[in-house]
């Protein structure tokens, strides 16, 4: 990807800046609202993104009729929406406030496995994804538990990144960028610390392996997988997604997971990976309309396949 010019890095950051700055001057509740009435504005107008939601539901859903894969779709954007108005108030976010909106009290399993692993130091690898809120997820684990570290690309904008990195580091969260990392993130591990990456997106071929997604074969990234192996870390699927009855956010989980360690790598690798986006996609089924559907997640196919995009 060529290197953006300076004017267009500024143009771009002063936009991001713009937008964010004029959600942060609201109250939480109005920025949240504002947010979600976007998100609803975007699955109206932006239709090629509103194209690949829907192509993906019936890939996902065939047995699903129209009027229900429609109202998923736009539970998408409004969910994307909800995010940017949460995000916008995390330099106003208090310690002592945040209960008003997240529950993550663990229950007794995650309660006795959090104490266990810090009496053990044994690493924990949460694999999540683009569902419920992953931006509070690791801000309300650092407030309410401790601060994590996390795997991420950063953005080819520098001046975005800075100021996504001065949201997501604000209370002691540490990133680790995702480009020949693995040693780093092994380390953490091996040191009991706790790691989260998304794991939920389309990979290239010589970054993946394909496991089964929605009963479709899913080129995955073999990273995680790999990462636990290699420091014999826990692996904790997990989300923060939004519960419209109680209206808070809360933490929900998938089983703790062994990494797959046989002695055969390649093997052990793709059936970590399988184990743990099988999880993934049960929570998604929970949560079908805060996962986001506009990313191409089934692009890259088995070799000899055709691309699922293309009309």
């Amino acid at each position: 990807m060529p290197k953006k010019g300076n004017a267009q890095v500024w143009a771009e950051y002063l936009i991001a800046r713009s937008v964010f700055g004029a959600f942060s001057l609201l109250p939480r509740k109005a920025a949240v609202s504002l947010g979600f009435g976007v998100g609803r504005l975007g699955f109206k107008v932006l239709g090629g993104l509103r194209k690949v939601a829907l192509k993906n539901l019936r890939l996902a859903y065939p047995e699903m009729d129209e009027q229900e894969r429609n109202r998923i779709a736009c539970g998408t954007f409004e969910n994307l929406g909800r995010i940017l108005g949460e995000v916008s108030q995390f330099a106003k976010l208090k310690p002592e406030s945040i209960r008003e909106f997240v529950d993550f009290e663990f229950n007794d399993e995650i309660s006795e496995l959090y104490k266990k692993i810090k009496a053990e130091r044994r690493g924990v690898l949460i694999t999540t994804g683009h569902l419920g809120n992953w931006e509070l997820l690791v801000t309300a684990f650092a407030i309410l538990y401790e601060p994590i570290s996390y795997l991420a690309r950063p953005l080819d904008n520098p001046k975005i990144e800075q100021m996504t990195l001065d949201i997501r580091t604000r209370f002691g969260n540490k990133p680790i960028n995702k480009t020949h990392s693995a040693m780093t993130a092994i380390s953490k591990l091996r040191d009991g610390e706790i790691l989260g990456i998304l794991a939920d997106v389309n990979a290239h071929p010589k970054e993946g392996v394909f496991v089964p997604f929605f009963g479709m074969p899913a080129c995955t990234t073999s990273g995680a997988a790999m990462i636990a192996i290699r420091a014999n870390a826990l692996i904790l699927p997990a989300f923060c997604v939004w519960d419209e009855v109680k209206k808070k956010y809360k933490f929900v989980h998938g089983p703790v997971l062994e990494p797959v360690n046989t002695g055969d790598r390649k093997a052990d690798i793709v059936a970590t990976t399988a184990a743990y986006t099988a999880e993934i996609e049960k929570i998604i089924r929970e949560y079908p309309e805060q996962w986001t559907w506009i990313h191409k997640r089934w692009k890259t196919q088995p070799k000899g396949e055709r691309d699922p995009y293309r009309s």
